[in-house]
């Protein structure tokens, strides 16, 4: 049912209080100011720094027509004060509300607007406070102007990283996709690798499976601040047949943020768009004759505007960089470039020199694990399959499906007890500190590389695994390389100088920068330099004409 009007009466304390004098007219007629015995009941952390009320007790009251003639009593007081305009605002505001409330099924009132004027539940007393309470203008004053502390505060916290998407397809040019990817993340991009196939799980060109992020589809509505796209055949083509990849990269030119293309995806993917117009753009030497004549260049990496364009996987890496740079600028190229190991060291350096039989195909094994760095995998996986060696990735996990240690998933082709019934021409152990360490608790593998050693056939690691070849006791009187950050725990004679040391059966790399040299001396060491200058030539990757270069 309606609760009832309230009667007139209650408004008898506005007539009071516009009878009562004002203090100065109390001086004027030779009196003292009036005073009241009714306590204002007001929030003194709100009404304090206008008019220096003391803290009051507050009553139990509710909203009812005692505790309107208590408020009203309240302004009474205030008004006395000389507070006139400031009571009469809340006394309006109040007596707007309290009609409200009283008459609400008599009005057709919108649910917000009920919802501001519901009363607080009555089984929890509460102390009244008048609506619409107003801030001290100096308190906002305060927070729209923060102090210096809490600016310097704001200015520190990192800004959001930027957004790369890297889109991939049955074929792609794996070396390309990965280091694009692994690069960026280094330098704390948010890289998304995206499908455009019907799955996640795509077989790139040289046969390493890996699994995208996400489908292409859940990207179409993202602004991204690049988009990279690699080459590899058929890899380009699917690309290029994608709608939404279409879209995602027209919109990114039209909207002049960063894009760009390597090896056959400048000439495949972007000139069917148009995308390349108006710019100078590279790509591999086998597409140079699709290009526009007066708009190609020979370059590794050129960068036209919001376009960049590399020529293959041997320029990958400064590919990648030149978008660190526009991204993030020259500190953060030092920063990541710093990790990859210094360019200018020697290509390899040999001792005890034996010759690698190659009278039949070889096989070779690399062991991975969660954490494995995925750049130098796929870089040895991709390099080694093409120059024609058999290759198996055999995960020492649970699962043959491994998660670098930039967060890029691979796929093994076995897991390492599947693999460990085969015998092996070569085995090799990926860097990566945390991966190398789970390769090292795997007693297959520990098996493995004792097996390997007394048949006298050959073995290996990069970077930071020949610290976990050092633990399984082989590298005793040898002369090995590895990454700078473990050369101090190494117990036997260490090269700095150069990218690979080979030593007998025994190969090492020194990191990340240096997986390319890595394996084109396997190549070398199997086949001869002419098998290994022909892998470089196609990867577009510079290499000595000869042997002795």
């Amino acid at each position: 049912s309606s609760p009832p009007l309230p009667s007139p009466s209650w408004l008898l304390p506005l007539l009071i209080c516009r009878l009562l004098p004002r203090p100065a007219e109390a001086d004027r007629r030779g009196g003292a100011p009036v005073t009241s015995s009714v306590q204002p009941e007001l929030d003194p952390d709100v009404w304090r720094p206008y008019f220096g009320v003391p803290p009051q007790p507050k009553s139990e009251g509710g909203r009812g027509r005692e505790g309107a003639i208590a408020y009203i009593s309240s302004l009474c007081a205030l008004r006395r004060k000389g507070c006139i305009l400031i009571g009469w605002i809340l006394f309006i505001s109040e007596l707007q509300i309290l009609m409200l409330s009283v008459s609400k099924p008599l009005l057709s009132l919108s649910p917000l607007t009920a919802m501001a004027i519901r009363p607080p539940p009555p089984r929890a007393p509460t102390h009244y406070a008048p609506p619409h309470r107003r801030t001290s203008p100096f308190r906002s004053a305060a927070r729209a102007a923060p102090s210096s502390s809490t600016a310097a505060t704001a200015v520190s916290l990192p800004p959001s990283p930027k957004k790369v998407l890297v889109p991939i397809a049955m074929g792609t040019e794996e070396m390309e996709a990965v280091i694009l990817a692994g690069v960026l993340r280094r330098a704390g991009a948010d890289v998304t690798l995206a499908s455009v196939e019907d799955g996640l799980e795509i077989e790139a060109s040289y046969g390493t499976r890996i699994i995208a992020d996400k489908p292409i589809a859940a990207c179409a509505d993202q602004v991204f601040d690049l988009v990279a796209v690699p080459g590899g055949m058929p890899g380009s083509v699917r690309l290029r047949d994608s709608e939404i990849l279409q879209r995602i990269m027209v919109r990114q030119a039209e909207e002049k943020r960063l894009y760009g293309a390597i090896c056959a995806a400048p000439a495949v993917v972007l000139m069917p768009w148009g995308l390349h117009k108006g710019r100078k753009i590279t790509c591999h030497p086998s597409f140079v004759g699709d290009l526009p004549t007066f708009r190609a260049v020979e370059s590794n990496v050129q960068v036209s505007g919001e376009l960049t364009t590399s020529r293959g996987p041997g320029t990958a890496f400064q590919f990648a960089l030149s978008f660190v740079e526009q991204l993030f600028g020259l500190h953060a190229v030092e920063d990541v470039d710093s990790t990859l190991i210094d360019a200018a060291l020697e290509r390899s350096t040999e001792v005890n020199r034996v010759e690698w039989p190659f009278d039949h195909k070889p096989q070779v094994l690399i062991p991975i694990a969660n954490g494995s760095e995925e750049m130098e995998i796929i870089m040895l996986v991709d390099i080694l399959r093409r120059a024609n060696i058999n290759v198996v990735l055999a995960s020492v996990d649970e699962s043959t499906n491994v998660v670098g240690s930039q967060r890029m998933k691979i796929v093994a082709d076995k897991c390492i007890l599947g693999a460990s019934d085969s015998k092996y021409d070569l085995i090799i152990i990926p860097g990566g500190p945390a991966g190398a360490e789970r390769l090292h608790r795997s007693t297959t593998l520990k098996k493995l590389l004792k097996e390997q050693k007394q048949a006298g056939r050959m073995y290996g690691g990069i970077s930071y695994s020949p610290l976990i070849l050092q633990k399984q006791g082989l590298l005793e009187d040898k002369t090995v390389t590895a990454h700078p950050s473990i050369v101090s725990q190494l117990t036997c004679q260490v090269i700095d100088s150069s990218k690979v040391v080979i030593d007998g059966n025994l190969i090492t790399g020194k990191g990340l920068g240096t997986v390319m040299d890595f394996s084109l001396a396997i190549v070398r060491k199997f086949f001869g330099h002419g098998r290994a200058k022909g892998v470089a030539n196609g990867m577009v990757f510079d290499y000595p004409k000869s042997r002795n270069a």
